[in-house]
């Protein structure tokens, strides 16, 4: 037993992927195309991938939402783990970066599960808000622009049914949580955003060390 969560040194990252990462060969290649892009630190691990599919199943989630798609590696953790008439709402603004996920969705077999939305996320949540759609989703992945986080809790928090989940990415911020030195506006609407999900009364929480910090919300 350990009262402190043990720190992944690379041996042990390296471990946990080749022991415990079950990843398919379809994901496996769009992780790599994506790593190969000057923006490929935006892209979840592989095993926060596996625990959100993990998530996705064991809460029975039949309709979901993501805001912020980047190549679609979350995008099609998510959709493989609905069930077939299942739903992912996907809100981005890049067509370029969405492209890639898509020929991988194609090839997966899930693409008529998700639903790609290209417009800024706020206007997709207010118009499913404006569409009466309060409390009919069961899970929303958030990992977009930070300076906006706290209006994308906001509303999917509204749109989620009781017991559902709102999982937040980035909560740590490569570490910049902690860094006093550090006051960048991203910083701070993570830092802020991590304060007011702790003290919400509308929600259970916890956060997860996977990746860069996967803060979970339970709507009461």
């Amino acid at each position: 037993m350990s009262s402190h969560t043990i720190s992944l040194t690379e041996p042990l990252q390296e471990y946990v992927g080749q022991t415990m990462v079950a990843e398919p060969d379809v994901l496996r290649r769009l992780r790599e195309e994506t790593g190969a892009l000057e923006m490929a630190r935006m892209q979840i691990s592989p095993e926060q991938g596996q625990f959100m599919k993990l998530l996705v199943q064991i809460a029975r989630v039949r309709n979901a939402i993501e805001v912020g798609v980047f190549t679609g590696y979350s995008t099609l953790c998510v959709a493989s783990a609905l069930p077939a008439d299942g739903r992912l709402i996907a809100c981005d603004v890049s067509d370029e970066w969405t492209a890639i996920g898509r020929r991988y969705w194609r090839e997966a077999g899930v693409a008529e599960r998700i639903d790609l939305r290209l417009a800024p996320a706020t206007e997709t949540l207010d118009a499913l808000l404006a569409e009466q759609r309060q409390g009919q989703f069961d899970f929303a992945f958030i990992d977009a622009d930070k300076a906006n986080y706290d209006g994308y809790y906001e509303r999917c928090l509204q749109l989620l049914r009781v017991g559902g989940i709102i999982a937040i990415d980035n909560a740590l911020w490569s570490g910049l949580v902690v860094d006093s030195g550090a006051d960048d506006a991203d910083t701070l609407a993570i830092r802020a955003l991590n304060l007011k999900v702790r003290d919400d009364q509308r929600v259970q929480h916890s956060l997860v060390p996977i990746g860069d910090g996967l803060l979970l919300a339970v709507k009461q």
